[in-house]
């Protein structure tokens, strides 16, 4: 996957609190045992689950917050932290958290070029921030730690990220950090956003679980929209018409395909030496999500993406 190192970097959709200590205790959604709970529930928490630190050995606790009072959402602030050094390194495209930052820029050009003209209601798109923190944030749907992996809170309609996810929990699954699979994770959570504007979050947001569930359906469809925009991803530009995406190879395509597979409920599961309990699952095997996000890179069609029609 190759960047484009003229592409202006738009870090105003970028909040960097990392260093700033986090934020504090305070609210947010109950998720009892951290894996189940009230609205927000599982569909939301994207790519990998407090669950998935349980069956590595990793931390206890919930997803967020767990006194059960209602979450305030708030916006956070934009910019700050060392993000702005992004517009001027000439290195740029080299660092993590500069190519998240153009990831996010090419995900977002995309889906309000997009969405309007391929939903019914021609549905607007909205833009989300999206948050690189370090060890814990406050959110919208509570605080929340960097055990839970990357996630969308549609409270306040953010994006949040630990990037060290990439250098730890993502690769114990067995997927590659390399830029196209941090890009699938990107893309993965702003599938849940698209999701949130349809409200098709909403409603399916019954706390669920099992290989047909909603959550699921809910999960796998966001794969798909992540690879409905990397069909899509070298043609988009930055605000000057400039392409932000040069090439993506196919054997980034491969990567992350497997980085698909890497994070299949199945897959986890049996890596925790505890069987496979198809009931507890809440983002899909690894075949499923293999063939929704390939579905989406083959087809380039949001229309593709119906995960709530039949089997899956």
């Amino acid at each position: 996957m190759q960047f484009n190192k003229n592409a202006q970097i738009d870090t105003s959709q970028i909040s960097d609190v990392r260093g700033s200590g986090g934020g504090g205790g305070g609210g947010g959604i109950r998720l009892p045992g951290g894996i189940g709970g009230s609205a927000g529930g599982l569909g939301v928490v994207g790519v990998i689950i407090f669950i998935v630190m349980q069956f590595l050995g990793g931390g206890g606790g919930g997803l967020f917050g767990n006194d059960g009072s209602s979450a305030q959402g708030a916006s956070p602030q934009v910019g700050g932290g060392d993000i702005a050094t992004c517009q001027t390194d000439p290195n740029a495209v080299d660092r993590t958290d500069c190519r998240l930052n153009l990831i996010v820029n090419s995900v977002q050009q995309f889906w309000n070029g997009y969405l309007p003209g391929h939903t019914p209601q021609h549905v607007p798109y909205e833009p989300s921030i999206t948050q690189l923190f370090s060890q814990g944030t406050n959110t919208g749907c509570g605080q929340a730690t960097s055990a839970v992996g990357p996630f969308y809170c549609p409270n306040d309609k953010v994006v949040y990220i630990d990037p060290s996810f990439f250098d730890t929990m993502l690769q114990q699954l067995g997927a590659q950090n390399v830029p196209f699979v941090q890009a699938y994770v990107v893309a993965h959570e702003y599938g849940h956003h698209i999701q949130d504007l349809l409200g098709t979050l909403s409603q399916a947001q019954d706390g669920q679980s099992g290989a047909n569930s909603s959550s699921v359906r809910i999960e796998l469809q966001a794969d798909c929209y992540a690879g409905v925009w990397a069909n899509h991803a070298t043609g988009t530009t930055d605000s000057q018409g400039v392409k932000i995406i040069t090439e993506i190879t196919d054997a980034d395509i491969k990567a992350g395909l497997d980085a698909a597979q890497a994070i299949g409920d199945d897959h986890i599961q049996s890596q925790g030496g505890g069987g496979v309990n198809p009931e507890s699952f809440t983002h899909g095997t690894s075949a499923q999500r293999y063939k929704w996000f390939k579905r989406g890179i083959d087809s380039g069609d949001m229309a593709k993406c119906d995960t709530f029609s039949g089997s899956i």
